[in-house]
């Protein structure tokens, strides 16, 4: 959608759409991504096609990533929730994360997401962030590949991988939620679920 406005945008920028529901599309599509940085804007068209392969081998043609503050709380995100996974179970960990930060019952921001309820023991959403160990990445080579997965999502790669899941849990627990939540795929240790969404009556 974002890429049909901006191209809408650009062929007809002050075309007459009447006022029409498209017309205020564009407008606010157009906004959303005038109020990014340049940097943002690029990296949300570089990566949007990319067809990625999930093997260490593919994933090490990527060049090493370093990023802001967004890509450095996903990578350390996944690297203590995931490093021990495949490269598909790590992205798979990643698009839970961005699927949150799209979602409207999350905070819209990687390090927001990842840090709700941060401080409450247990009362997180990642158990990393609240468990009283203190975080320590002591492997160099894990925290390398993540950053890459981390890279390739903050810079808005597909996510084909959980069917718009916005939950996980290992195998060995069965959260109260997991009950009622749609399961949507299994990755390595983990299986997926999306949220449902609520329906308002009147």
């Amino acid at each position: 959608m974002l890429r049909i406005a901006m191209i809408l945008g650009l062929i007809w920028p002050g075309a007459a759409f009447a006022d029409t529901p498209v017309k205020k599309l564009v407008a606010q599509e157009q906004r959303v991504l005038q109020a990014l940085s340049a940097g943002k804007r690029e990296a949300l068209f570089k990566h949007a096609d990319t067809d990625v392969s999930y093997s260490r081998e593919w994933l090490a043609n990527n060049s090493v990533a370093q990023g802001d503050a967004e890509w450095r709380c996903l990578a350390e995100a996944l690297y203590f929730e995931a490093r021990g996974e495949s490269v598909k179970g790590q992205f798979a960990v990643a698009e839970v994360i961005m699927n949150r930060v799209d979602h409207a019952r999350y905070p819209n921001s990687v390090c927001g997401v990842i840090h709700q309820g941060t401080g409450r023991k247990y009362a997180c959403q990642f158990t990393y962030t609240c468990d009283g160990h203190k975080e320590v990445i002591s492997e160099p080579a894990a925290f390398k590949q993540v950053g890459r997965v981390a890279n390739l999502m903050v810079q808005g790669a597909s996510r084909p991988l959980t069917k718009g899941a916005t939950h996980y849990h290992t195998r060995a627990v069965s959260p109260k939620w997991s009950r009622t939540f749609p399961r949507t795929t299994t990755i390595g240790v983990h299986h997926f679920y999306k949220q449902p969404t609520r329906v308002s009556s009147n």
